[in-house]
């Protein structure tokens, strides 16, 4: 009795064009998690905007639960200087050269998700302009 088991898929679906999206599924078995995640992840796509040098317009704070990922663009070449959910989100994403830090928790899926936070918080000077003109 109680002992059904039931599995997790974490899934982070990108096109390494300025698109990623985390998903996140549960079934009895393997397969049917990972195509639910997959599924979830499609929904959840965001668009990003990436520089010239494939990183990322500005410094960004991401925060969401006990998670909170600080970016940083870095100089062309460096590459991804990120650890765990992070690292992943990034490189799906299509950014090259980032430096990037989890602070607080380090679960998989929250971190992905505040990664995935700080990514929406990126604008671009265009939008910046646009936005100045309005007011």
């Amino acid at each position: 009795m109680g002992k059904k088991l039931s599995f997790r898929a974490v899934v982070v679906i990108g096109d390494e064009n300025g698109q990623v999206g985390v998903g996140v599924g549960k079934a009895e078995d393997v397969v049917n998690a990972f195509k639910k995640a997959k599924t979830d992840g499609r929904k959840n796509l965001i668009k990003i905007p990436i520089t010239k040098s494939l990183s990322i317009p500005h410094g960004v704070i991401g925060d969401l639960g006990a998670c909170k990922i600080i970016m940083r663009p870095s100089i062309e070449g460096s590459g991804v200087i990120a650890g765990g959910a992070v690292r992943t989100v990034l490189e799906v994403a299509g950014i090259k050269n980032v430096i990037a830090k989890q602070l607080g928790s380090d679960n998989l899926l929250n971190n992905a998700r505040a990664a995935i936070v700080a990514l929406e918080s990126l604008t671009t000077k265009s939008q910046v302009l646009a936005k100045r003109d309005l007011n």
